[in-house]
């Protein structure tokens, strides 16, 4: 029974099966390429105000288990799958993919081609939708997507960062990741630890958790915190999270990184790092549909050499913005050539478009 609605804002319409929370939303419809890891793509800020399309075929095999998640609940807008399971096995499973959005009021979509919508936002670019499990016309539901504002100059991190600081051994287990039963080989936790103010513009619980575990003592603060409360926290270095959303909205951000990457070691890390490049004059740009997955391809310029990466981002930095800027280029998405990482010609500060491995927080920890 075709008793839910992704209606795009070109007034294309697909019907299929409802499931997940009675409701009608609206975001933008992304599509990611992830094989599995719907738990942490569902409950990413970054992906706050996403229609989340899943590209593989079946989703919701293993269940949720909740100690997986980066974050307290579900962000995303809406789901869209080709199959949803109805009923996971998974050990560690405990509640099913549809509990959770009922949870979590998420409105999702089963039993349409996720493929044709993936084929028509590579061709036409990112598109507003809605989506909704209630009773509307097509026409409402066309609407209801031209009328939402979108992503372009608007501020959602007031919406996904934290709103009062905390320390991360307050909140996180920080210790390597294990599971009762199996044995994973890892290294004890880097010391001494380096103490570190990591501003959140919404990140994933397991990005802080890895800093922490890779030798800071990290204290997060709300993305508004102004630079001269940040140093009466005496750190040693500033941490800029992932988050969400147009960097261009966050001027209060590109002062306050300004004046602290001036005094302290900087690092930053996705929408970090549109904040970081406007800090010292550059400027971000809409992607035509964004990166989100586990498999995007970035070239190290000074190494010549490709890794593959996961991102999740719909803007980038724009090249053109760092010329004749205090900002150079030191990485590109070798599929598109969009700028993947960027430093500062004189100063400690640096960052990169996708979610760093260790070897990068232990280069981080080794430059302070």
């Amino acid at each position: 029974m075709n008793n839910a609605v992704l209606a795009f804002e070109d007034g294309s319409v697909f019907r299929g099966k409802a499931f997940g929370a009675k409701k009608t939303a609206v975001g933008e419809v992304v599509f990611n390429t992830s094989m599995m890891g719907y738990e942490e793509l569902l409950s990413s800020p970054s992906n706050y105000m996403n229609i989340l399309t899943m590209t593989f075929v079946e989703v919701g095999c293993y269940g949720i288990n909740e100690e997986d998640v980066e974050s307290d609940s579900a962000k995303v807008s809406g789901l869209v799958v080709a199959q949803d399971c109805e009923v996971p096995s998974n050990w560690r499973c405990k509640m099913s993919l549809n509990d959770y959005l009922v949870k979590h009021g998420v409105p999702a979509i089963s039993g349409i081609d996720t493929r044709a919508i993936t084929r028509k936002l590579r061709d036409k670019g990112a598109m507003k939708a809605c989506i909704s499990t209630e009773d509307i016309s097509d026409a409402d539901a066309i609407e209801r997507a031209k009328q939402w504002q979108g992503f372009e100059g608007v501020d959602y991190v007031k919406d996904v960062s934290c709103k009062e600081a905390y320390r991360a051994e307050d909140k996180f287990a920080i210790k390597p990741f294990e599971l009762g039963g199996v044995h994973i080989d890892s290294r004890e936790r880097k010391t001494p630890l380096r103490k570190c103010v990591a501003i959140d513009f919404g990140a994933n619980r397991s990005l802080l958790a890895g800093l922490a575990y890779n030798g800071f003592d990290v204290m997060i603060v709300p993305a508004n915190t102004s630079a001269e409360e940040i140093e009466k926290l005496a750190p040693e270095c500033v941490f800029l999270t992932d988050g969400a959303g147009d960097a261009t909205a966050l001027t209060y951000a590109h002062e306050t990184v300004a004046t602290l990457a001036k005094k302290y070691p900087t690092f930053a890390v996705g929408l970090g790092m549109q904040v970081l490049a406007y800090a010292f004059g550059g400027k971000a740009i809409k992607l035509p549909f964004g990166h989100h997955g586990g498999n995007h391809p970035v070239k190290n310029l000074a190494e010549d050499k490709v890794k593959i990466t996961s991102q999740n981002n719909a803007f980038a930095v724009d090249a053109k913005s760092l010329e004749g800027s205090e900002m150079e280029i030191t990485e590109v998405n070798h599929t598109d050539g969009s700028v993947a990482g960027i430093k500062h010609k004189s100063l400690n500060a640096w960052g990169v478009q996708y979610y760093p491995e260790v070897a990068l927080l232990d280069k981080f920890y080794a430059s302070l």
